[in-house]
This record gives C-alpha cells, sequence and structure tokens, in this order.
C-alpha cells in the first residue's frame, strides 16, 4: 500500500485489472487536496500476494487495509475492476461516506447487451479473440528494459504519463529462478476473467443505500476503435440499466465524462479529483 497523506477523510483509491498502486499515483495526487488519499495493490497485483482472486476476499482485503491504518469509514475509489470493487464495498458498508466507479462497467458478453447491431454475435468472437484473457507470461531479463522503454513509448504516443507507465509495469515484474514475469500470474490472470466477466453491477447498485457515483467514458481507446459499433450499441445497454437501477437507489449518480475513454484516470486526474472530491463533500 501507499500513503500519500492529506488531513481529509480517508479514501481508499484501487487500480484495475492488471495494473496496481503505482498506476492511481496521479489521481492519487489530485485527491490529495481534499482527502487522506491511501492506494493499495490488490491481490495478485504488484506487491500483494498471489492468493486467489474472489469477489468475497478482495473486499475482506479493503477491510484489513482500512483496520490496519485506522482508517475510520473511508470513501472508496476505483477505476475498471477498482471500480467494481467500490461498488460492491459500498453496497455491503451503507454508512460508507461514498463510493466512486470509474468506468467500473464488465465486458460485453452477450448479443442481447448489443441492442441494435446486426452482427452483434460475429462482433463479440472479435472482441474476445482481440481482448480476451490472457497472461503477460514471462518477459526474458535482458530485455526488461526495451519492454519499460516500449511502454513509455506508448503512453507518450496516447499522451499519457511515461513516469507512470514505467512505474506500474516495473511494479507488476517479479524474478523466480532466473525468470522475470509479469503480474498478474496466469491463474490469477483467468480468475480476474471469470470474475469480471460474471460480474452483474446493476443489481448491486440498485442494492447500494450509501451515496454512489458512476463516471463513464465517452468515446473509444485507439485500440477498441474497430469495435466503435459494439461498444456504440453497449454503453446504450447500460445506460438503461444504469437508469433502472438508480429508480432504486436514490443517492447514486452517474455521468459520462468529456472526451474521456477508459483510461481517464491518466488523461483527466485533475477533473476527476474535482467531481469526486465535490460528489463525497456534498454528502
Amino acid at each position: 500500500m501507499r500513503d500519500f497523506g492529506g488531513d481529509g477523510r480517508p479514501l481508499l483509491l484501487l487500480h484495475g485489472a492488471g495494473g496496481n498502486l503505482a498506476a492511481m499515483t496521479p489521481l492519487a495526487r489530485a485527491l490529495r487536496a481534499r482527502h487522506r488519499v491511501v492506494t493499495v495493490d490488490l491481490r495478485g497485483h504488484g506487491r500483494s500476494g498471489d492468493a486467489a482472486f474472489t469477489w468475497d476476499a478482495a473486499v475482506a482485503d479493503l477491510a484489513a487495509v482500512a483496520v490496519h491504518l485506522g482508517l475510520e469509514r473511508p470513501a472508496v475509489v476505483g477505476h475498471a475492476l477498482g471500480g467494481m470493487l467500490a461498488a460492491l464495498w459500498g453496497s455491503r458498508h451503507p454508512d460508507s461516506p461514498g463510493v466512486v466507479s470509474l468506468d467500473g462497467t464488465p465486458p460485453p458478453m452477450r448479443t442481447e447487451q448489443l441492442p441494435g447491431l446486426a452482427s452483434a454475435a460475429e462482433e463479440l468472437v472479435r472482441l474476445h479473440d482481440r481482448f480476451g484473457v490472457r497472461s503477460p507470461g514471462v518477459v526474458p531479463t535482458g530485455e526488461v528494459p526495451a519492454l519499460v522503454d516500449q511502454r513509455r513509448a506508448a503512453a507518450r504516443d496516447a499522451g499519457l504519463p511515461e513516469k507512470t507507465a514505467a512505474e506500474a509495469l516495473r511494479r507488476n515484474l517479479v524474478t523466480v529462478g532466473g525468470e522475470t514475469a509479469i503480474r498478474p500470474s496466469p491463474e490469477i490472470t483467468e480468475q480476474l476473467w471469470r470474475a469480471v466477466s460474471t460480474f452483474d453491477p446493476y443489481p448491486v447498485y440498485a442494492a447500494t443505500t450509501c451515496p454512489l457515483l458512476l463516471v463513464q467514458a465517452t468515446r473509444d481507446r485507439p485500440d477498441q476503435e474497430p469495435f466503435a459499433g459494439l461498444y456504440a450499441a453497449y454503453r446504450q445497454w447500460v445506460d438503461a440499466q444504469v437508469e433502472r437501477a438508480a429508480k432504486r437507489a436514490p443517492r447514486m449518480r452517474a455521468v459520462r465524462l468529456a472526451d474521456a475513454t477508459h483510461d481517464m484516470t491518466d488523461e483527466h486526474p485533475a477533473v476527476l479529483a474535482d467531481l469526486i472530491g465535490t460528489f463525497l463533500t456534498a454528502r
């Protein structure tokens, strides 16, 4: 874990699948003006252990961190996988001052989630062939510097923080028996995919009585652009589910962040920090 300090209300900040606490540094620094911000490595990521990933275990990990640091009633903010965990935390902690999910939406898995898309079945197959479960695997130790340079270059080309990308990669490297592997492991990667792809957030939202903010992307990343029609249809379906859940959860709010992709935490940390801080302060 990493404690960024700050004198405000405690806030646990969670990364997405395949990341680690380093990936949340820009947003953590932006949030520090209003909160005591603590970032953590979720199990199987960064410097955390390789215990099996389940939703119950991951939520229990957060509770253990809060107890260990003496964080009383922390707000929980998460990106992607972390956003799903934040929502679960809120549903189980009605006294929470608030939880925020930053594009914590599961991937599309079924044709009925793609209304109006005639080629829905074919597009889902193509999507999962491109982005489906796969482990990063082993990297020859001598190639690690080149891999770090590649990550820096990719971040630079995308207009994202190079330093954050490099640190996040290095934090997920582990050397065992002379081999360097990128975490999460193949076993954890499979568990993560199973957990995320079967997660239904909308009953969770509907059952949440503490303040809940959903922040959703408005445009595709470059690697998602070949699936623009699929994502447009999926966003339409998601909007309908969110609207239905909000009717049962009066303290829930959903916003689409202008000019934001799934990488919103790197793209707009200051904007997100203001949005999150205002939401939590108003509650």
